[in-house]
């Protein structure tokens, strides 16, 4: 009988082995823990220029990437932060401070994971993010409750900080206080003449923990001056915008805040539409000092909100990870200043 001989595998299908941090400790002619020095960036370990060099060079060659998991097994714990996507509408002031967020912790050595499921809350949203094992979570408002935060720290997180309204027992907070933006709001418009001050609060879902206190803030800047406020009710949309304006000789309103920057030059491109003069009849006053509201005509007045450094925040994570028994800390936001522009 005659055997014939089996086809060797394609060499494209022949098992490749990983390379490890021994391949490139012995590439590059240095030890282990100088592999893990170099590509972890640890600041901690004088390590010159060259030797760096010729680890990332070995990496580089070898197709070598750190282990994320062996790396949280040598620490103990990992080093991801979660940030859960927000369940509102965000604006370019917040979305751009997250990005800067997502850098300054990057510098220190965290890896930042955005997580969907938008759709869950509290305890369930909690488990959900317990599963991945953040070392630290940032939770955009301050639905997550104290239950949420237990559930995460059992999980193994350090550090749960939460970006909101109101503070949450167990969690360190950053705490927006949107009243202040409504009462420099109100306080400018009536210093301005105006006593018929109309407050956009806007109709998508979740944005009311941020638009009910700038309304209250507008009510307290008016409380005794003769002055009143009107309630506006708006969805982010033209067609909504059209029917608020077509109604706006009938409000009587010789003044409108518009929750924010977008919201005013929704409405306010609206008011020109059917011919109300800004700021002669109506003045129009926004929140957050976009870029665009400067390329209006006329130039949109804002409150102009100073959101804290990133890098600071960024610390405090940190501070909490290496301190997981500490109190948690309470950080608020006061600085908001209104920029006046010819639309009030």
């Amino acid at each position: 009988m005659v055997q014939i001989p089996k086809p060797a595998a394609p060499a494209s299908t022949a098992p490749h082995s990983v390379p490890t941090s021994a391949d490139v400790a012995r590439l590059a002619g240095v030890s282990r823990a100088t592999v893990s020095y170099v590509l972890n960036n640890t600041g901690a370990v004088r390590i010159s220029e060259p030797t760096r060099r010729r680890v990332r060079e070995a990496a580089e060659e070898l197709g070598y990437v750190p282990h994320a998991a062996a790396r949280s097994l040598r620490a103990g714990h990992s080093r991801m932060v979660l940030m859960p996507a927000p369940s509102v509408p965000v604006g370019p002031l917040y979305g751009r401070f997250i990005n800067e967020l997502q850098w300054a912790l990057g510098r220190l050595d965290y890896t930042v994971v955005q997580h969907g499921g938008v759709d869950l809350h509290g305890v369930d949203a909690a488990r959900a993010w317990a599963e991945l094992r953040p070392v630290a979570v940032l939770v955009p408002g301050s639905a997550i409750g104290p239950d949420g935060v237990a559930v995460l720290r059992r999980s193994g997180a350090r550090a749960v900080v939460t970006l909101g309204p109101e503070p949450v027992d167990g969690a360190h907070a950053l705490l927006m206080d949107h009243e202040s933006v409504g009462h420099r709001a109100g306080a400018h418009l009536h210093a301005r003449g105006r006593r018929r001050i109309g407050v956009v609060v806007p109709e998508e879902r979740g944005l009311d923990v941020f638009s009910r206190p700038r309304l209250a803030g507008v009510r307290r800047a008016l409380d005794g001056t003769g002055g009143t406020v009107a309630e506006l009710p708006l969805r982010y949309d033209e067609r909504s915008a059209a029917r608020l304006a077509a109604r706006w000789s009938d409000l009587g309103l010789d003044a409108v805040f518009a929750y924010n920057d977008e919201y005013a030059m929704l409405l306010m491109r609206a008011l020109q539409d059917e011919g109300v003069r800004i700021p002669e009849e109506t003045a129009v006053l926004g929140a957050d000092d976009l870029m665009l509201g400067r390329l209006l005509r006329p130039r949109l007045s804002t409150v102009r909100i100073d959101l804290p450094a990133s890098r600071d925040l960024a610390e405090l994570v940190d501070r909490a990870v290496r301190d997981p028994a500490a109190e948690p800390e309470r950080h608020t936001v006061r600085a908001a200043t209104v920029v006046h522009r010819e639309s009030s």
